[in-house]
């Protein structure tokens, strides 16, 4: 059965860092570009970043410069390290496969940025 383990999130003032950790099983994983999702209050889930299979990386306009995704494949495991955070950063932050997510979701980890 697939899983996916969000975790990482918090409460963050603007400006602060946080490192999100997601821990995959099912060998789907392990062959398959991931990405970030996040879905903030009253706003569909949108696409963050993305990570290929042999490391290269994508990233939505507004969190360039300032978000850095990685992946661990021989552990199953991605980060997402945010720095610089603001307000429009506080959302439930996913992971999944990318381009197509299974159907499957994880419960998320909550990031709220705020003063």
């Amino acid at each position: 059965q697939v899983q996916l383990v969000e975790s990482g999130g918090g409460l963050v003032q603007p400006g602060g860092s946080l490192r999100l950790s997601c821990v995959t099983t099912g060998i789907i994983f392990r062959v398959s570009p991931m990405a970030w999702y996040r879905q903030a209050p009253g706003k569909q889930r949108e696409w963050v970043a993305s990570i290929t299979l042999n490391g290269n990386t994508n990233y939505e306009d507004s969190v360039k410069g300032r978000f850095a995704i990685s992946r661990d494949r021989t552990k199953n495991t991605m980060f997402l390290q945010m720095n610089n955070l603001k307000p429009d950063d506080t959302a439930v932050y996913y992971c999944n496969k990318f381009p197509t997510p299974v159907s499957s979701w994880g419960q998320g980890t909550q990031v709220t940025v705020s003063s």
